[in-house]
C-alpha cells in the first residue's frame, strides 16, 4: 500500500472527512483490518485565509509547498490538498517537489464524465467559483460550467468562511444553498459540484434532484483508489 501524504486544516472541519472516508474506502477494497497509510501536515487555516483575502497566494503557494515537501521526506507516495481553493497553487506545489499531487477538479471531471454530464453547476468559495484554475480543468473534459450570479457569489462563499469552517450548520443556510442550485437547474445544469470541501456538511443528495457530485467524497475515494494501486 501507497503512503498518502495529506495537506490538511483547511478546515480542520473537512479534513475530519477526508481522513474518514479513505480509511473507509481503504478498509472496503481491502477488508479485515486494513487502514490507510497517512501522513498529514495540518496548517493553520487562519494563515492561509488571510494569504487568500490579500491576494498573497505566492505566500500561500510556499506554506503548502513546504508542507508538501516534508511530507516527502516522510515517506509519503503522493499528495492530496484537502481543498478546493487551494489548488490555485498546485502547479506551484508540484515544482518544489517530486511526488504526484491528486489534483481534486481533475477527479471531479472525471467522475462528472463517468455519470455522463455536460452542464454542471459550480458551488464554492469565489475564489473557486470566479477564478480560471479551477472551472478550466473541468472545462477541459469538455463540460460546460455554470457559476452563481450577483448577489448569491457573496452568499454561497459567506456561509462557507463565516459558518461551515467554524463547524456552524445552519438550516437558514441550507435554504438559501438550495434556493441557489435550483436558480441554477433552471439555467440547464444537469448536476451540482459540491466544489468546497465544508458544503458537504450542509448540503447532500436528498436536498436537491439534481445529482450531487461532493468533490470531498470524490478526491477522497480517488486518494484511497491510488494508495491500493500496485
Amino acid at each position: 500500500m501507497k503512503t498518502i501524504g495529506l495537506i490538511g486544516g483547511m478546515s480542520w472541519e473537512s479534513t475530519v472527512t477526508y481522513y474518514k472516508i479513505i480509511n473507509e474506502a481503504v478498509k472496503s477494497r481491502l477488508g479485515g483490518l486494513h487502514s490507510a497509510k497517512i501522513l498529514m501536515y495540518s496548517v493553520d487555516f487562519d494563515e492561509i485565509e488571510k494569504c487568500q483575502s490579500e491576494g498573497d497566494w505566492d505566500k500561500s503557494a510556499d506554506i503548502l509547498a513546504s508542507a508538501a515537501e516534508r511530507l516527502e521526506g516522510a515517506g509519503a507516495d503522493f499528495i492530496v490538498i484537502c481543498t478546493n481553493t487551494m489548488h490555485k497553487v498546485a502547479p506551484q506545489i508540484e515544482k518544489r517537489i517530486g511526488i504526484p499531487i491528486i489534483h481534486i477538479a481533475e477527479a471531479t471531471a472525471d467522475e462528472l464524465k463517468k455519470n455522463g454530464i455536460e452542464r454542471v453547476a459550480l458551488l464554492g468559495t469565489k475564489y473557486t467559483m470566479t477564478q480560471d484554475f479551477y472551472r478550466d480543468k473541468i472545462k477541459e473534459a469538455g463540460i460546460e460550467v455554470l457559476t452563481p450570479e450577483g448577489e448569491d457569489i457573496d452568499t454561497v462563499n459567506s456561509i462557507i468562511y463565516d459558518e461551515l469552517c467554524l463547524g456552524i450548520i445552519s438550516d437558514e443556510s441550507r435554504k438559501k444553498y438550495i434556493d441557489i442550485i435550483s436558480g441554477l437547474e433552471k439555467r440547464g445544469a444537469q448536476g451540482v459540484i459540491l466544489g468546497c470541501t465544508e458544503i458537504g456538511l450542509l448540503i447532500g443528495q436528498e436536498d436537491t434532484s439534481l445529482p450531487v457530485f461532493d468533490t470531498t467524497v470524490i478526491h477522497a475515494e480517488k486518494a484511497a483508489e491510488a494508495a491500493c494501486k500496485d
